[in-house]
Parts: C-alpha cells; sequence; structure tokens
C-alpha cells in the first residue's frame, strides 16, 4: 500500500476543522501530535467497558484493565525493538521518564564525577541534570554546536569533553528546535568506552523515525506518547533491564514494593519499581494502540513522508524574503527532523516578534509556535531570544506549508506597512 496522506488524514477528525474562514494548517505537531480516531476510540472504550485499577482488583473489570495496561506496554516495547516488555517503564511523560533517569543513575555520584549534555537540549533534559549535580557535587559540561546546528564534535573533542571522569551522558536524538538528528551511536560507543551510561531524549525521533533501541547503542531512551499520536499523560523510559534492575526507585508507593515493614521496604523488579501508585492506565492502553497505528502506517514510508515534506518546508522557506533558518538548511546525509525554526524581518530590517508571528498566522489558520520552544540556552547560543517553530508530521500536506508561505508573506508586508 502507498502512502497515502489524504487517506491517513481521514483518520484524524480534527484535521477537518477550520479557523475562520482557513482550512486548519496544524504544523505544530513537535509541541503535540493529532490523534487518530482508533486512539480516541480507545481511550472511550476502556472507560465505557473496562475501567477498574490495575495488579489490585481480582475481579473481571480488574483482570481486563490490568492485561489491557500490560498489552500497552507490549505493543509499545515491540515499537521500539525492546528485548522484552519488562524493559518498558510507564511515565506520565518524557520529563518524568528524564528526572526518574537522573534521579537513579546519580544516586552514587559525587565531586570530581561528570556529567555531559548538550547546547541544544530541551529544557526537560536540562534541569533535571542541573539539579543532580548540585545535589551531588558533580560536574555539568555540554556539547557546543556548530554554524549549522550540528554538535562540535571536533571541539568536544579537543576539550576532551567525554573521559575518565564522565559518568553519564544524556543527550537529544532529534532536536525540537533544529531538527537536528545527532549520532546517538557514535556518541554512545565514547560513552561505553569510559564507562559511562548514556541516555537518549527521544521524544522527537520515536515519533518520526524507525527506532531500535538496540541498534541506537542507548542504556536509557525516553520518550512521550502525546508526540506519537498517543494521549497526553503517558510517556516511557526504556532501559537494559540489567541496569534497570541496579537502580534505586524514584517514587515510593504502592505496588512499586515487594514487601513493607515499619523497619524498611524491598523492592519489585523493573518495571514495576518505577511505577509507584495507580498509573495511567487507560493512557497506557491507548499508546499502544498508537504504537499498533504507526507500524501499520510502516515507520519508514513515515520518516520518508517527513523527509519529503520537511525537504519542500526548507525549499518554501528559503524563499521568503525577511526569513532566516536556523540549523542546516537541508536534509543531508546526516538527516533532519522535522522541525524548522526561524525568524522573520520586514524589507527595513524590522525583526518581527514570533509571538506577533504565531498570532497573525493563527488569525490565517496557520498553526506554529513561538517563543524559545523550552530550548532558552539554545536560543542565547544562537543569538536570539525566541524563534518560529513550524512542524511536521506524517499527516502534514504540501498545501499546509503554501498557506503557511503566504501567511508568511502577508505578516511581513502588514508589519512593514506599519513600521
Amino acid at each position: 500500500m502507498s502512502y497515502d496522506v489524504e487517506l491517513i488524514r481521514g483518520d484524524f477528525p480534527i484535521l477537518d476543522r477550520r479557523v475562520g474562514e482557513y482550512p486548519l494548517a496544524y504544523l505544530d505537531s513537535a509541541n503535540t501530535s493529532q490523534k487518530p480516531q482508533v486512539v480516541i476510540d480507545a481511550l472511550v472504550d476502556h472507560y465505557e467497558r473496562h475501567n477498574a485499577n490495575v495488579a489490585r482488583a481480582m475481579h473481571v473489570l480488574g483482570a481486563e484493565a490490568s492485561a489491557a495496561y500490560e498489552g500497552g506496554r507490549e505493543k509499545v516495547a515491540a515499537f521500539i525493538g525492546a528485548a522484552r516488555a519488562e524493559e518498558v517503564v510507564f511515565t506520565k511523560n518524557a520529563s518524568e521518564a528524564l528526572n526518574l533517569a537522573a534521579h537513579s543513575l546519580g544516586a552514587g555520584l559525587k565531586p570530581g564525577d561528570e556529567v555531559v549534555i548538550s547546547v541544544m537540549e530541551h529544557h526537560s533534559n536540562i534541569v533535571p541534570w542541573q539539579l543532580l549535580c548540585a545535589r551531588t557535587g558533580a560536574t555539568l559540561r555540554w556539547f557546543d554546536i556548530t554554524e549549522d546546528g550540528r554538535l562540535d564534535l571536533a571541539k568536544a573533542s579537543a576539550e576532551n569533553l567525554i573521559n575518565g571522569n564522565t559518568r553519564i551522558v544524556s543527550l537529544t536524538w532529534a532536536s525540537n528546535v533544529l531538527g537536528t538528528i545527532n549520532p546517538i551511536s557514535q556518541i554512545a560507543a565514547q560513552a561505553h568506552a569510559v564507562g559511562a551510561v548514556m541516555v537518549v531524549d527521544g521524544s522527537q525521533a520515536v515519533p518520526q523515525l524507525t527506532t531500535s533501541v538496540a541498534e541506537l547503542g542507548a542504556d536509557l531512551v525516553a520518550f512521550t506518547g502525546h508526540k506519537m499520536v498517543g494521549p497526553t499523560g503517558i510517556g516511557a523510559l526504556w532501559g537494559r533491564y540489567d541496569l534497570l534492575a541496579e537502580m534505586p526507585p524514584f517514587l515510593g508507593g504502592g505496588e512499586m514494593i515487594e514487601i513493607v515493614k515499619m523497619t524498611g521496604s524491598t523492592y519489585a523488579p523493573p518495571p514495576y519499581r518505577f511505577e509507584a501508585g495507580t498509573p495511567p492506565i487507560a493512557e497506557a492502553v491507548a499508546l499502544g494502540v498508537a504504537a499498533d497505528y504507526l507500524h501499520e502506517l510502516g515507520m519508514a514510508d513515515v520518516a520518508a513522508h517527513e523527509r519529503d515534506i520537511t525537504g519542500y518546508a526548507l525549499e518554501s522557506l528559503g524563499q521568503i524574503e525577511g526569513v532566516r533558518i536556523l540549523g542546516t538548511t537541508s536534509i543531508g546525509p546526516e538527516g533532519r527532523g522535522g522541525a524548522v525554526s526561524f525568524t522573520l524581518r520586514t524589507a527595513d530590517g524590522l525583526d518581527i516578534h514570533p509571538h506577533d508571528v504565531m498570532t497573525f498566522l493563527d488569525s490565517r489558520g496557520v498553526a506554529v509556535r513561538g517563543g524559545h520552544h523550552c530550548a532558552r540556552p539554545l536560543h542565547e547560543r544562537l543569538g536570539i531570544t525566541a524563534s518560529t517553530r513550524a512542524s511536521f508530521y506524517l499527516y502534514t500536506l504540501r498545501s499546509e506549508i503554501d498557506q503557511l508561505v503566504d501567511a508568511l508573506d502577508y505578516t511581513r508586508d502588514f508589519f512593514g506597512r506599519v513600521a
């Protein structure tokens, strides 16, 4: 079956919406993706027919809910190529997954140890490591970027960034601002060579790329459901089972224990030791449905569509007077994700604030994001305070890119007239 974008769009009810007189052009999928009807139906069906708590209730509904919840875990594990379902820990989002990683991996850190991240990280992959280093006395170091928005590997090598003191390396697989796809396997090999653990923020990459955690070379991978056509309130941390088994719990409570006594407690094996309390049950079931939906589409075809639509967007935006694209302006052999961030200025050199750009585009049916996209250090590194980001996904049409271009022309000319 060929990849038919128009047919696929029929699975997403919201894409039929109009914004005033304009059709909705939803170009904010790096923020959150839209949901197909099968995912919406899965949530409704669970609450209507199978709602109960998991691993506690010994009645029919409890058994059904538990089976559906663990079935969601199995589907997600298969989607990312995990060796076993128990390597998938459900969290409420990628931010919680990264905090879990930082808290549990950092239990033995001390002054003199080093944690390595990059300047292009989302705040969710910066702040947990800052908190860890402040708590333990470890040192936080980071990769810089080149002028085309890729990790500056040469500078990192010259600075001996990954060295014998490195204990943890945590990097984004795909930048939510620049679209850069980082060479995770290469950096993971460097980390492992000095005995460090490799953590990956897969929030932007897992929804777009064929994922095999074994081939990626990472030890832990965080990702989130709402960016991969799944519901909000559900994310995951994949980890090598032997590593998860060594990590202490992140949160304490029901169902993450083996035995509780007043003098102390013992903990359940992974993944349950990291899932304290009632989990996001319906969301996990629906995330499994989302994983099945993406699998049936074919992630290779999804990635090919992303590549095509992003290439068309880069070409189209590059022809707009006053647009400056952040990062690389070509797909290139390294690949590129479907997030394109840019600034806009009038013909006489007036910079139009991204919030104004976002508002004017919205008035013409185009949904984008304006701001620093939870990546303020990256924007400071680029010498700007904010940018506008258009981001694409498996349902994006070329006509929506054309609508974006027309709206940007209108916005630039409007501010040029009033300047």
